[in-house]
C-alpha cells in the first residue's frame, strides 16, 4: 500500500464534491485528505485528493473519477514529481515563559509563525509537507497540544 495524489479539474458548481465523495464511498475507497478550491478559471475548481491503496485500487480510482460527468480532467501525481504543501494551526498550552522561548526556537527552526498569543496558549501556523507538520506536532506534544487543525494536502506537478 502506498499514498497517492490525484488532482481533478472539475466544474465549479454545487454537488460536484458530493459526487466525487460518493464514488469513493460506493467503491469503498478511503480519502486521507481532500482540498478543493477555484482555479485561475472561475468556472473550474481543482480537487486534490490524497488516498492510500494498492496499484490496482489507485488505477480503479482514476478510471471511476473520469466517468463522473462534472470531472473535466484527472491527473495522477507522483509524490516525487510534485510540490505538496499542507497548512496546520496548532494551539499549544504554554503558561510558562521558559516554555514559550523554547517553542519560539522550534518555530524558527521549522520556519513556522506564531499567529496568536494569550496568557495560557500560543497558536502556531506551520506550512510544508505532511512529514514536516507531523515532526513539529511530535516535537511540541510535550508542551500540551490543545487543538490541531490541518487543511489536507494540496499539490501541483513540478515544471
Amino acid at each position: 500500500m502506498r499514498q497517492h495524489i490525484f488532482t481533478a479539474l472539475v466544474e465549479h458548481k454545487p454537488g460536484v464534491l458530493q459526487r466525487v465523495a460518493s464514488m469513493f464511498t460506493r467503491r469503498r475507497f478511503n480519502i486521507d485528505s481532500i482540498t478543493v478550491g477555484p482555479t485561475e478559471n472561475p468556472g473550474i475548481a481543482r480537487m486534490t485528493i490524497l488516498t492510500t491503496g494498492e496499484d490496482a485500487t489507485l488505477e480503479q480510482i482514476e478510471k471511476q473519477m473520469n466517468k463522473i460527468i462534472s470531472v473535466i480532467k484527472v491527473s495522477d501525481l507522483s509524490l516525487d514529481k510534485s510540490i505538496c504543501r499542507e497548512l496546520c494551526l496548532i494551539k499549544l498550552h504554554c503558561p510558562e515563559e521558559k516554555n514559550r522561548s523554547q517553542i519560539m526556537q522550534y518555530v524558527d527552526v521549522f520556519r513556522a509563525r506564531i499567529v496568536d498569543v494569550s496568557p495560557e496558549t500560543l497558536t502556531v501556523e506551520v506550512t510544508g509537507d505532511p512529514e514536516k507538520i507531523d515532526s513539529f506536532i511530535g516535537l511540541t506534544k510535550g508542551f500540551g497540544v490543545k487543538e490541531v487543525a490541518r487543511t489536507g494536502v494540496t499539490a501541483l506537478q513540478r515544471g
